[in-house]
């Protein structure tokens, strides 16, 4: 009796403590569950396969921040556009034009102009007479003889005046191997003047040798002919003297600043200024594996003539180039075949105004465009620039070799 007694009275106390309205539960409310000061909600963690296993909160989503670019939505009104790729066979011919008397001539227009690709003549679909930013790969020989040399020193300081601000040098050395002295920079750059002062060079002593006959000999010592020379090239068993063979890169030279000037955009004018004797001898590169390079990538050659070569009278035997010898001088052949412009000088003050003449030359070119009607198979083309007026030279490049690469640079069409 008094044990069921006991019991009605601490169920009744039970249940007097579950009518208590304001009393904490002794168990947390599961409405709270996930919810951390600062970080709001977390993700409902997923069930576990084991009821006996104990659930693990998910780990929150990691924010994209890469999301991508953003859509090419068309403009309000208007529909989306689509773009079409297509090869255009355009070739464009810049051409100087000068009187009998040297002097530049202005003020041409399309109708006094003539164009012809392989003799036969096309229709011209662009012609411009505004001079367009220059791209030019500077070459300065220093293998020239001293005195030579001293000029072309001398001359370097007026350089950068021949120049726009628009326009991009870069400079090359050569002598019996190529260097590159400075990456493309800006011509009124104070990096240009220090460059060129850089690139200045004792030039290349004269020596008379004589292989023949006695005053060819030295001592003779058991036979064999001693020289006070310990170079491998003097000492030798021979009875002769062997005379050391002069190294002028040129074409080398050429080759490296045209593959660099293939890298510049195509709406600027590309061209090569070579200030040389035009000696040849020792590259690797063949003229001919250069010249094609340069028609391929529409680069021209300009140049200053400077010693010997320079000359009228001086030197003239030579130019009857014989088999397994030195070229003397190569440079007309790449300026004619490139549609440039060639200065014969001799004393420093005709250096320095060449190149006055030189830049005002490169900015005086029209520049003739059309469509050709073949198909760019890399082969050669002629060219011919006809003006219709009497006595007038015209001077332009003689031909090119087409490229599938100067095709798809073309700018790509947008159609609706």
């Amino acid at each position: 009796m008094a044990v069921a007694l006991a019991g009605q009275q601490s169920a009744t106390q039970s249940a007097q403590q579950q009518a208590i309205p304001d009393a904490p539960s002794a168990a947390p409310s599961p409405i709270f569950s996930g919810i951390a000061p600062g970080k709001g909600t977390v993700p409902d963690a997923p069930k576990p396969a084991n009821e006996n296993q104990i659930p693990q909160a998910a780990k929150p989503a990691v924010p994209d921040d890469n999301p991508g670019p953003p859509p090419d939505l068309p403009a309000p009104g208007e529909a989306p556009q689509y773009i079409l790729r297509t090869n255009v066979n355009f070739v464009q011919v810049p051409f100087t034009v000068k009187d009998k008397k040297g002097n530049l001539v202005y003020g041409l227009t399309w109708r006094d102009v003539r164009v012809y690709e392989n003799n036969l003549r096309q229709d011209p679909k662009v012609f411009l007479v505004d001079p367009l930013p220059l791209s030019i790969a500077l070459v300065i020989d220093q293998s020239l003889p001293y005195n030579v040399m001293e000029k072309v020193n001398s001359s370097l300081g007026a350089l950068p005046g021949a120049f726009t601000p628009q326009d991009e040098v870069a400079v090359f050395t050569y002598n019996n191997g190529t260097k590159k002295q400075t990456d493309f920079t800006g011509s009124q750059s104070a990096r240009l003047p220090a460059i060129l002062e850089r690139s200045k060079s004792k030039g290349r002593e004269v020596d008379l040798y004589d292989n023949s006959g006695p005053l060819a000999q030295t001592t003779t010592i058991n036979g064999r002919q001693f020289d006070a020379n310990t170079s491998p090239r003097r000492n030798q068993q021979g009875m002769t003297l062997t005379i050391p063979k002069e190294q002028h890169t040129l074409n080398d030279a050429i080759l490296a600043a045209a593959e660099e000037l293939s890298t510049r955009p195509k709406d600027r004018r590309r061209m090569i200024y070579v200030i040389s004797d035009g000696k040849e001898y020792g590259s690797n590169a063949k003229f001919a594996e250069v010249r094609r390079y340069l028609q391929t990538n529409q680069i021209s050659v300009w140049g200053t003539l400077v010693g010997d070569s320079a000359a009228w009278g001086l030197g003239w035997i030579e130019k009857f180039h014989m088999p397994l010898m030195m070229q003397d001088n190569i440079l007309p052949k790449y300026v004619n075949s490139t549609g440039g412009t060639l200065y014969s000088e001799w004393r420093q003050r005709a250096i320095e105004d060449s190149f006055a003449e030189i830049g005002r030359t490169m900015r005086a070119q029209y520049t003739i465009g059309y469509y050709s009607k073949n198909f760019m198979d890399g082969k050669y083309r002629s060219i011919e620039v006809r003006v219709l007026r009497p006595n007038l030279t015209v001077t332009a490049k003689e031909g090119f070799i087409p490229s599938l690469r100067d095709a798809r640079e073309n700018t790509p069409t947008r159609v609706r």
